[in-house]
Formats: structure tokens, sequence, C-alpha cells
């Protein structure tokens, strides 16, 4: 358990409590409106990582259309542009408005602690369906402390279901473990993580990186999104060229389209999501995958040919030794910014491969001897989103967070720990479009919640997540993810038939087969 700060401490109890007000926490609340939740947000406005941990230059990777909520469709969605993050916060708090979310959100008020209040023996596997009784007791089973507007009082909340919304993104960085006398505090210069660069304004970023050698730790998005900005930053003679520290390579997409065939035809409709393996799939189901395993592959191989003919991925070391399958089965692909290579052709963005490297006094060291001078570098490794979970929650829930070896965290349905009762997650799975992700399973959740359906045993949903995560082991080497991408069409029929709906949602047999799914597929039409 975690430290108690009060013996007895004064109770707001509610039914359900909501922990973050990001795109999953108002996606919650709106499915959940009737019972009143209560929002716990700790910045002063919605929109999460969109609005905390955006660049100047950040944008959606998908269409409007694709990152939508099923009752309130992007006003000029037909735009072809990848809307900026400001616009998205600006559609987020129009759907917040519209559905009067807004009144449940308490915001500056930041989860410090979650105490359990319930009966230790729900944790244990075993039981019938439903093994956790009513979702909704009757009685506490959570308490939450709660720090507000920065106060050193705690207020106390008491709930019987807790959704916690906080994410994987955000508030804690990932930083990378350094030899001895090897770390940043030898560097002279200045170092920052990614999280950090996103807090500052257009102007300070800019002075920040105006005319100074900036090395960007990375090459997933907000890496390439960096050097973006530094690049842009230092135009004209006095510009320095920035430096993209690579140690993995993944695939980059210019677009959505391939050779004139749009994206969605190869990966996110019925026909294509036929070439993957899927789990609880029948025998047959099995030898279908291994007869189609040269077309799936096929199907990479015929990407990854548009890729290096549209983009210089050979010219400048940047083509992975990997499929182009394994990094969209395992969430990985990235949109290429229109000018990256053009700054990259200018020499603003220069490149350098290395397994490891750490700092000396001037800069970087790599493995293989050679130095780097730098006066700025920027770490875009990541954020340790189990580790802002492990903050709050007590023991032995805190120890159940990951499984071990993949790191995974155990999540039903992308939202259930079978061992953590009263308790739901939302934001912790990743597909091709996680707001359609998060608001389906909020959708799932709220049905729960009401006892429309009933779970199965801890011991068969646990059997359920090993399954997931047994597929992409076998698909992707980045299986340390909790990505169901090649098999969410799948994963949305099998929460459809749970929730008692029809899990074909199109008019016709050939657009089921060859159209693909989308939030809009799963508007309430029962």
């Amino acid at each position: 358990m975690a430290e108690n700060h009060y013996e007895n401490p004064p109770l707001t109890i509610s039914k359900i409590g909501i922990i973050g007000a990001g795109v999953s926490g108002i996606a919650a609340a709106k499915q959940l409106y009737h019972h009143n939740p209560v929002v716990f947000e700790a910045s002063d406005s919605i929109g999460g990582v969109w609005r905390t941990c955006a660049y100047n230059s950040t944008k959606l990777q998908s269409a409007r259309k694709d990152y939508e909520f099923s009752d309130f469709p992007w006003p000029n969605r037909d735009d072809p542009s990848f809307p900026t993050h400001v616009e998205i916060v600006d559609y987020l708090e129009s759907y917040a408005k519209h559905f009067d979310v807004l009144k449940f959100v308490k915001f500056n008020s930041k989860v410090m602690e979650l105490r359990f209040v319930g009966q230790q023996g729900t944790t244990q596997l075993g039981g019938n369906g439903g093994a956790y009784g009513s979702p909704l007791p009757g009685h506490p089973v959570w308490q939450i402390a709660v720090q507000t507007n920065g106060s050193q009082n705690l207020q106390w909340y008491a709930f019987e279901f807790v959704v916690v919304c906080i994410g994987k993104y955000g508030d804690i960085p990932k930083i990378p473990s350094f030899p001895h006398n090897k770390g940043p505090e030898i560097f002279q210069g200045e170092v920052l993580h990614s999280i950090d660069y996103c807090k500052l304004d257009k102007d300070a970023a800019s002075q920040l990186l105006k005319g100074k050698k900036v090395a960007v730790i990375g090459y997933k998005k907000s890496a390439i999104d960096l050097a973006v900005e530094c690049a842009e930053s230092n135009q004209g003679p006095e510009g320095q060229p920035c430096t993209m520290v690579v140690r993995t390579l993944h695939w980059t997409v210019p677009h959505y389209s391939v050779w004139g065939l749009p994206f969605f035809l190869f990966y996110s409709t019925r026909a294509s999501q036929l070439l993957h393996e899927k789990p609880n799939q029948i025998f047959l189901r099995t030898m279908l995958c291994y007869l189609l395993s040269p077309l799936r592959r096929g199907v990479s191989k015929f990407i990854e040919s548009y890729l290096l003919w549209k983009l210089p991925l050979l010219k400048y070391g940047l083509k992975p030794d990997h499929p182009f399958e394994e990094d969209y089965a395992s969430c990985q692909m990235a949109i290429m910014p229109e000018n990256f290579f053009t700054e990259a052709d200018k020499g603003n963005i220069v490149f350098k491969r290395s397994s490891n490297w750490w700092f000396w006094k001037e800069g970087i060291e790599f493995d293989d001897n050679t130095k780097m001078k730098a006066d700025v570098v920027i770490l875009a490794t990541g954020y340790d989103g189990k580790k802002k979970l492990k903050t709050i929650l007590p023991e032995p829930f805190r120890s159940l967070i990951e499984y071990h070896p993949s790191g995974i965290m155990p999540l039903y349905r992308g939202t259930i720990h079978p061992l953590i009762p009263n308790m739901a997650f939302v934001g912790y799975i990743e597909s091709v479009a996680n707001l359609h992700t998060s608001e389906l399973r909020s959708m799932w959740l709220a049905r729960y919640v009401d006892e429309k359906f009933k779970l199965p045993s801890a011991e068969n949903m646990l059997e359920q997540i090993y399954k997931e995560m047994e597929v992409s082991r076998r698909i992707t080497r980045f299986y340390k993810r909790h990505c169901i991408s090649t098999f969410s069409i799948n994963h949305g029929d099998e929460i459809c038939e749970e929730m008692g709906w029809n899990s074909w949602r199109k008019r016709s047999w050939f657009a089921e087969a060859f159209s693909p799914y989308g939030s809009q597929d799963y508007r309430l039409k029962n």
C-alpha cells in the first residue's frame, strides 16, 4: 500500500472517477455521462499531449476523418491537409462543449495517490464470469488524493470505479543510461528532453536552436519534427546543421498512397487483414494465413519499393533492415514532413548511425571512437508512461502493471486489467487511429459499468491477453508495444459482439471487404 497521509481523510464520495482529460479521458467522460463522473485534470485545460507535448510544427499523422469521434465529425472533414495540434485541441474542446462534458472536469487537480479500500481477495485468480461482482458495488473501492492548484493540502475522494486516462506519453521522460562519468553532467552545453522543448514558445524554441550545433537523439516522429524545426531555425550562412543520432531505423511514409493506390487497401480492410494472424483464429484461418504469407510479404515489398523510389533513404543510409510490415504491426510507422529531405539536401539535417553513444565535455562520443561537437542535445527518447502509473498506484497493483518480459501492460480489450478490480485504463492500446481506439473502448466500458454484459473469469481474460501478445511477438521484432493495427477490425468485432452489437457495420458485402473501418462505422445504430 502507498503511504497514507491521513488515517481517516475527509472524503467526497462519487460513483466514477476519471484521471486525465486528454482524448481518452474526454471520450470516457462522454460515454459515462449518465453517471456524473468526476474528471481530474492536472493542467488548466483539456487536450492532454496535444496541448502539453506538441511542438510548433506538430501535426496529426492521419486524415481528419480518420481521427474523429463517431458522433462528432470534423466540420471540414474532407480537407486533405493534416490538422495542426492547435486545430486538434479546438476540435476536442468543441466536442467537450457540445456534449457538456466540461462540467465534470476539475482542472489544476493532480492525482497524487490512490488507495485501495475494497476487498483484497478480489485480486486473486479464479471465479466465474464477472468475478469482481458489480462494477459499481454501492460502496467505495478506491480513494484518490488530489492536489489542487499546487496546494500542499490533499483533498480525498472515494469512488466505486476509477478510469485511468493519463496515457503513455508526456510527464515522465525516458532518459538513456550512460557509463560512469559519461553522462550529461560532464557536457558543457545544454541537454534537454523533447518534453522540455515542447514547453517552449516559438521565439524561445528558435532562440535555443538558431546558430547552434544541435544533436537530436532519435528517429521517431518527435525526433523527425524536431530536426525540421532545427533546420528551419538555421537557414542562411550563419546556420548550423542539425545532426540526428539514429540508433534504430523505422520506415517512414510521405503520404497515404502507394503507387497511386490508397494506403488503407493494404492493411485497414477486412480483405487485407485476412493476410495477417489474429488471436483466437481457427485452424482453417491459420492455414489461410500460411498460404497467403507470400502475398503478405509481397505487399510489404511493394510498399518498400515505393518508399525507396519516393524518398532518398538509400542516399542517406536510412533504409531499415526489417520489412515495412513489422513497423506497421508495432504502430511505429511515421509520416515524413514534406520538407524533411529538402532540408537534408541543403545540408541542414545530417545523420549519424550509432548503436551506443555518450557525452564528452564538448559534445557526443560514439562507439566507433568518433566525436561530434554540440551546443545543444535534445533527447527525443520517448516517455515512461508506466512509471507515471507506478507513482500513484499502491502495491500489490503497482507490481502488476507490466507483464515480463514484454513490458506490456496486460489489458483485456485494451481496457481492463484482470487483477486490478474496479479500475479501467483507456488510451494504453495503440492502433491506426488512437482516438477511434479510445472511443470504442469507452463505449464498451460504459456498457460494462451498466452491467449490459459480464467479464470472463480472470484466467480467461489473461489467456486472451497472452494470445494477443503472442501474435505481436510472432509478427514483429518490436512487439513490446500493445499494438493491434494488423487485427484491429477483428478486435473491434469482438468488442461489438461482447456489447451485443452486430460486428459487421457496413451496408454491403463489398464495403465490408474493401473499405476501411473507422469511427463512423461504430455510430450507435442498434
